[in-house]
């Protein structure tokens, strides 16, 4: 799926894949982050951090009507307040969105699927 804008000099359309690895880079820089996990990929228990080329695995990116709502797979760092990082990714990702893309987020969804000591 995509997003299309119409402007007054022609057509834009945005991918998913692009709004996922923007919210992901997003999600990156946030305090609190190790990185991004993969949604499907829970081996043993265990959350594989997924590079900077794969952040659209961890992002799924839905659309209903001109709604978009994205859910996060995120790995925190183990001693943080896991709710505080929550909220902060998701104001993160909403206003990066916003500015880079042009596009108003109605949900930011976070799941955690881990918490890693940082070495």
């Amino acid at each position: 799926m995509s997003i299309e804008l119409t402007t007054k000099d022609g057509r834009v359309t945005i991918t998913n894949e692009v709004i996922a690895t923007v919210a992901g880079g997003a999600a990156i820089e946030c305090y609190g982050i190790i990185g991004m996990a993969s949604k499907n990929q829970l081996k043993d228990g265990i959350a594989e951090i997924l590079r900077k080329e794969n952040f659209s695995k961890g992002v799924v990116v839905q659309q209903e009507g001109d709604q978009i709502s994205i859910d996060m797979y995120i790995i925190v760092s183990y001693g943080t307040k896991i709710s505080e990082i929550a909220h902060n990714v998701q104001s993160q990702v909403k206003y990066t969105l916003d500015k880079t893309l042009g596009l108003p987020i109605n949900a930011v969804n976070i799941y955690i699927q881990g918490v890693r000591v940082q070495a």
